[in-house]
């Protein structure tokens, strides 16, 4: 499963978060009991795997997540950009969306970035 939006947002630190807000609130939806979660943010990271604030703007939506993620298994890493070429893939495809996008399967758009990242191949 995979997800876009715009939000509109100028602020990567904020859209970061609300991409991973998205997520948890996705799984958590899904029925998921386990969620792995890899970032190009560091600070998001680091957001997700300690007791940081975050904005004020974001601070509910923020609690509320931390309530999901209770009730799951989760994991929470750095990945380098350039590691994770579907994220980032979406992110741009989202930037053209009018609305949140769930796709079940892989979008045609990214079949050869996702079979080039599953094989672990490099990215330049």
């Amino acid at each position: 499963m995979c997800f876009a939006e715009n939000l509109k947002i100028g602020n990567v630190f904020q859209a970061e978060l609300i991409g991973a807000m998205r997520g948890i609130k996705t799984a958590h939806q899904e029925g998921w009991q386990t969620l792995w979660l890899e970032l190009d943010s560091t600070i998001v990271v680091h957001v997700l795997n300690s007791n940081s604030q975050v904005p004020c703007n974001l601070r509910n939506n923020w609690n509320n997540c931390k309530v999901l993620l209770k009730l799951m298994n989760y994991f929470v890493f750095h990945v380098f950009r350039e590691g994770n070429q579907c994220a980032d893939s979406l992110a741009n495809i989202g930037l053209s969306l009018n609305q949140f996008t769930i796709w079940h399967i892989i979008p045609s758009s990214l079949q050869v970035v996702y079979i080039r990242d599953k094989l672990g191949w490099p990215n330049y």
